[in-house]
């Protein structure tokens, strides 16, 4: 991780802890709660990410979406987030950030965008179909938490630890 990308996950993280106090964002009060929690099991997977589009559904306290754009400014991701309070969170952390995300105050039904490269979910059961519908063909949908059931138009990857991986047909 360069210099540039961990100043700003640093930002991120001290952002979180200030929103925090206001704002449901995370159970996790200490620093290395938050980065253990927030960014170790994503920080990752960034390197192997496609070039182009990134969809994170839910984006809520920013991780896995703005943890990723932290640390792939090359990427263009748009954040989904229908609750306002999160939402305004997201939109002061991407400015502070310096990043070119877009963020969005919608659910990721109403989402009327392109499919993405690399859709993201992270603790949010939602059915498998309604996210293939927003991964490009041949793009990769990843899951931190609970992996979907099953969709014809899925097929599962091995990424390791950590995330649960699948690429559209």
């Amino acid at each position: 991780m360069g210099s540039a990308a961990a100043q700003r996950l640093g930002r991120y993280l001290d952002l979180l802890a200030s929103w925090s106090e206001r704002v449901n964002l995370t159970a996790a009060r200490t620093a290395s709660a938050r980065f253990d929690l927030l960014v170790r099991p994503v920080a990752p997977f960034a390197p192997r990410l496609a070039a182009g589009s990134l969809l994170d559904i839910g984006s809520g306290n920013g991780s896995p979406g703005l943890v990723l754009a932290a640390l792939r400014p090359d990427l263009r991701v748009t954040l989904l987030e229908p609750r306002m309070r999160r939402w305004a969170f997201l939109r002061e952390a991407v400015r502070a950030l310096g990043l070119a995300a877009d963020v969005r105050r919608e659910r990721h039904d109403a989402y009327v965008g392109p499919p993405a490269a690399t859709v993201t979910v992270r603790a949010l059961r939602l059915p498998a179909g309604e996210l293939a519908a927003l991964v490009a063909p041949g793009g990769r949908l990843l899951v931190f938490g609970v992996p979907p059931a099953a969709h014809a138009g899925l097929r599962a990857d091995d990424w390791g630890p950590g995330v649960h991986a699948f690429t559209r047909s």
